[in-house]
């Protein structure tokens, strides 16, 4: 062992005396004489004992034993034992544990040995940086190009590639070079090495792309099982897609390594996120126990401080974050990220705003502000930054999704008035962005008064027929579901009807909701939790149509019987990782019920109370008790009314638990004895109704269905028991009672578009021209984008004698393509006549143009001729 570290230390003093020669052949002479070192070296080291202390140290480090590491390390250090892997080691346990002094010691000795390795010096750029050595640092990293430059053929491993890499992208080099030149490189030539597959996968994540991150990090686990760092990357490539599954890798990490900081941080991040700021306070302890000058720790205390309306603790929180490295661009990109995230986008703004003071080439910090300015409506400066962000870095996917939605956005109509400006696709603009535009001034005026609240500025509305365009403008990102539209204070984004093609929903309540929303955060300062800014907006859609809005259903009751409501103090977490969609539709109904028992409890005054005393900053907890009651006894009682509600829903239903599996795949005969038994038991008599109809039992089907109808008329699941038995009676061609039934039924469900539909049809055969404009409205709430029933209104309209909405609506059905536009076309030269002569002359030339056969045409055109004005 003494003879490999004499030549390994021989080696080590003989590479910088090998830069310094000047003689170009003497140089080459000595490099091919070192090369030969080298090869003896290497084939007389016994490698595995050296690589297997090594590894062995490493391991201490990557599972958390952080001072072990640190001793193991500087026991090598002191007996000489040759490796850059040492001091690296030693450095790294050292900055995890917060002794960014003793780790500039260690580099700076660790560098007078090996002062030709890259990662080392990588390394000594971010300890020399937290220890506020900023002109130190930056020489530290200018020096690692420098070095590769003058003697490239040394720095071809798969460490020094990575260190390359990392430094390029430090420099602001274009990621996607650096992807190729620098990490595919090093996994290419070394398919097994860890911080190659880290390095690529984190930078993917930086860049959102979480395809690539997660296909490298899924890769690199089957090399280095059980790793913590390669565990929590998948863990985050994974969120979005299958977060169940990412929270049981984070639980893998931490057995791995109970100390991971990036772990424990994400807990924090999603504590906040859900407003449990005691235990986020409680888990920055414990982080802060590990490294007590970890940034990142005191930027989230900064976090919660602001959001908790405590500036002096969020002004200290905020200099200790930066009190070693005073121009760190993360910690206010931190700050402002999280405080976005809480819709605080004017505070957030303002950080992003200083952490590009403090790096003009921050992108985080940009991108995070282009996105903010967007929200707030300051779309000139809002995509001036995502411009400069994409030039900057064209790899970036947030930015580069932002800017096509840029020019799709550029291809919409504009409806603007003193109020609102609209932006919608413009086919569906001229189809019905009146009825948007007359909706919104509706919801203007009447929650504007109701809350005491004077809008000051224009609210932007965007309407996408996309829907990842939709994610885009809200998220980000594209392949978002689960949202109709989303309110950021001064601007409102939505899903159009035509993104709406299997699962339809009331665009007018959507807009209502979201409405309601810029209300409520405008009126408090956006400085409200989620659970009662969600809970005002669906109690305000019942308000509004109490066909609107979340109502009471079975899988509810079931849930709050079972005592799955979440206590008023915690409602905002409900939102975050629900246990699945049902369980977030619970939230906004939870939410509601609570609006709605505070204002029969304390009357609506005392709401808006509640809501003021958020806008000067008062905790949630606290307003709620200052205006009612302690919180304590407020959810003890709202316990009971909730329970009661669930209680006294369908009370002549029997909900008892049944077994229904053996009873479907047993003999039908033992099903009817079952169903004598359990009479009102509705589970049941749904399950036997499916049998009957397989089996085509059809008037003891007809029977069942009118006794669920009977029992739970209300019920709009898509198995309903009133579409079924209308669709019996249409089979049977029992037309009248098919329209009562839909008729019963469209009164319960505001989003049944095949029933309005069908009703239209009927309303139509009768004539009941006043159930034809009254029906085909309600289908236009749901989708105006239907030729059928633009048609069958436009009808209606006619025979009413409501002009105007007739010409509304044959021009909605003519920018729709109707298939017989030579009719659209006549029928509004037939009504545009009296008013205005010359369109009507040539919409008649045009449906002429269509069909130079069509008789009504000639004879209006000659109408038009010869009665001229």
């Amino acid at each position: 062992m003494q003879r490999v570290q004499s030549l390994r230390f021989w080696i080590d003093y003989t590479i910088p005396l090998l830069h310094q020669l000047s003689t170009y052949k003497l140089r080459s002479l000595c490099q091919l004489l070192l090369s030969l070192c080298l090869i003896v070296t290497y084939t007389t080291i016994p490698e595995s004992s050296y690589a297997s202390e090594i590894e062995s140290c490493e391991q201490l480090l990557l599972s958390g034993q952080y001072e072990k590491c640190i001793a193991t390390a500087e026991t090598a250090i002191n007996q000489k034992t040759y490796g850059s892997e040492w001091p690296a080691l030693k450095a790294q346990a050292e900055l995890a544990v917060g002794q960014y002094v003793e780790a500039r010691q260690t580099i700076g000795a660790g560098l007078k040995r090996y002062s030709w390795s890259l990662p080392l010096r990588l390394l000594a750029y971010k300890i020399y940086l937290l220890n506020n050595q900023r002109d130190e640092a930056f020489v530290f990293l200018n020096s690692i190009h420098e070095l590769a430059n003058r003697s490239a053929w040394r720095y071809t491993d798969a460490d020094s590639l990575v260190a390359l890499g990392q430094a390029s992208l430090l420099k602001h080099f274009d990621p996607g070079e650096v992807l190729e030149s620098f990490y595919d490189r090093a996994i290419k030539e070394y398919p097994t090495h860890r911080n190659a597959y880290l390095a690529i996968g984190s930078l993917a994540l930086a860049k959102n792309d979480f395809v690539l991150a997660q296909e490298t990090f899924q890769t690199a686990l089957k090399h280095i099982p059980n790793d913590a760092d390669l565990l929590f990357g998948l863990a985050m490539s994974m969120q979005r897609s299958n977060p169940e599954r990412s929270q049981k890798l984070l639980i893998q990490v931490l057995n791995s390594n109970p100390k991971h900081i990036p772990t424990q941080l994400h807990q924090v991040s999603q504590l906040i996120h859900s407003e449990q700021y005691d235990d986020a306070k409680k888990q920055l302890d414990q982080i802060l126990l590990i490294n007590r000058h970890l940034a990142e720790a005191w930027s989230y205390l900064a976090v919660i401080a602001h959001l908790e309306n405590q500036p002096d603790a969020e002004t200290a929180y905020y200099w200790q974050a930066l009190s070693h490295h005073d121009q760190n661009p993360e910690v206010d990109y931190l700050i402002g990220k999280k405080l976005s995230e809480h819709y605080r986008f004017q505070e957030g703004a303002a950080y992003q705003q200083q952490a590009l003071e403090k790096d003009s080439n921050f992108l985080p910090a940009r991108i995070q502000l282009a996105q903010d300015e967007l929200r707030l409506g300051r779309e000139v400066s809002g995509w001036e930054h995502a411009l400069q962000a994409h030039h900057q870095d064209g790899y970036d996917t947030t930015t580069f999704n932002l800017l096509e939605l840029k020019d799709q956005l550029a291809k919409f109509k504009t409806l603007e008035d003193d109020y609102f400006v609209i932006r919608m696709e413009s086919k569906e603009a001229d189809v019905y962005g009146q009825e948007v535009i007359k909706l919104l001034h509706e919801a203007r005026e009447v929650l504007c008064q109701k809350y005491d609240f004077k809008l000051k500025d224009k609210i932007t509305v965007e309407i996408f027929p996309d829907p990842d365009d939709f994610a885009v403008r809200t998220f980000g990102m594209p392949a978002v579901s689960g949202y109709l539209g989303v309110c950021f204070g001064k601007v409102i984004t939505a899903n159009s009807p035509a993104s709406q093609s299997e699962n339809p929903t009331n665009w007018q309540s959507v807009l209502w909701h979201e409405f309601c929303h810029v209300v409520t955060l405008e009126l408090t300062k956006n400085k409200m939790p989620r659970w009662i800014s969600e809970g005002i907006s669906v109690y305000e859609e019942r308000q509004k149509n109490p066909r609107w809005g979340e109502t009471m259903i079975p899988e509810y009751r079931e849930m709050i019987l079972k005592g799955e409501a979440t206590p008023i103090s915690e409602l905002s977490s409900a939102f975050l990782n629900p246990k699945s969609g049902m369980h977030i539709q619970f939230a906004y109904y939870q939410s509601s019920i609570v609006v709605e028992y505070l204002i029969e409890q304390f009357g609506f005054e005392a709401l808006k109370q509640i809501l003021n005393d958020l806008r000067v900053g008062i905790p949630i907890n606290v307003a709620i008790e200052r205006r009612t009651k302690t919180l304590g006894e407020l959810e003890q009682e709202f316990a009971i009314y909730i329970n009661e509600k669930a209680r006294n829903f369908g009370p002549s239903i029997d909900w008892s638990e049944q077994n229904l599996t053996a009873l479907m795949s047993d003999d039908t005969q033992r099903f009817e004895e079952w169903i004598r038994e359990h009479p009102h038991h509705f589970k049941g008599l749904m399950a036997y109704a499916q049998v009957l109809e397989e089996e085509n039992r059809l008037k003891e089907l007809e029977v069942v269905l009118k006794k669920l109808i009977q029992l739970y008329p209300h019920y709009t699941g898509s198995d309903n028991a009133s579409e079924k038995l209308a669709n019996l009676f249409r089979q049977q061609k029992r037309f009248d009672q098919e329209q009562k039934i839909l008729e019963q039924y469209a009164e319960i469900d505001p989003n049944a578009l095949n029933v309005f539909h069908r009703l239209t049809e009927l309303y139509q055969k009768s004539q009941n021209w006043p159930a034809v404009y009254k029906t085909a409205q309600q289908a236009h709430a749901i989708n105006p984008l239907y030729q059928e029933t633009q048609q069958a209104l436009a009808k209606a309209c006619i025979e009413l004698k409501r002009q105007q909405e007739a010409i509304n609506a044959y021009r909605a059905i003519l920018v729709l393509n109707p298939h017989n536009k030579a009719e659209a076309h006549y029928q509004l030269a037939r009504l545009l006549k009296q008013n205005d002569f010359q369109l009507a002359k040539r919409h008649t030339l045009i449906a002429l143009e269509e069909a130079p056969r069509f008789r009504e045409a000639h004879q209006l055109l000659l109408e038009l001729t010869t009665n001229k004005p």
